[in-house]
């Protein structure tokens, strides 16, 4: 079952992918998706910060993960570089959130949205990028997972 975070992660992804193709802003964007039918299940709170900090940061994101690509940043899909985007924005402003959360929670999003093998595409990038903005946070993940042994 979908909790409210990843309803909003799903409405932020269609408010970005507008927002890639028309440009349109926030409150334009957020007028459209609370016509969207289960809206009211949505955290809204987040779906707000997600919406505003990727498009007022987007710049810095994708330069963040512009360097793990294998082409042009405006070469991906707008569903991959929406993603990509969100996963982004989570691992670099909302530490709250795992750092594996993040990551598997965009690859059900490019999963359920995105072109067939996207979501592998999506893991590998953002997996790279938590190297680089939560180094601390995958060590130590690491090394609970191979039971306690420093790397």
């Amino acid at each position: 079952m979908k909790n409210a975070r990843h309803k909003a992660r799903e409405l932020a992804l269609q408010g970005l992918y507008q927002w890639l193709l028309a440009r349109e802003h926030a409150q334009e964007i957020r007028t459209h998706l609370a016509e969207f039918k289960g809206y009211d299940k949505v955290d809204q709170k987040y779906l707000e910060q997600l919406l505003n900090g990727v498009i007022a940061d987007a710049a810095e994101l994708e330069a963040a993960f512009s360097p793990l690509l294998d082409r042009p940043t405006d070469e991906l899909s707008p569903v991959e570089r929406s993603v990509l985007l969100i996963g982004a924005y989570e691992l670099a402003h909302v530490p709250g959130v795992p750092y594996k959360v993040v990551i598997n929670e965009a690859v059900e999003l490019a999963k359920s949205y995105g072109g067939t093998d996207g979501h592998k595409y999506v893991n590998g990038v953002l997996d790279k990028l938590a190297m680089r903005l939560r180094p601390g946070e995958v060590k130590a993940k690491a090394r609970k997972a191979g039971g306690g042994q420093a790397a």
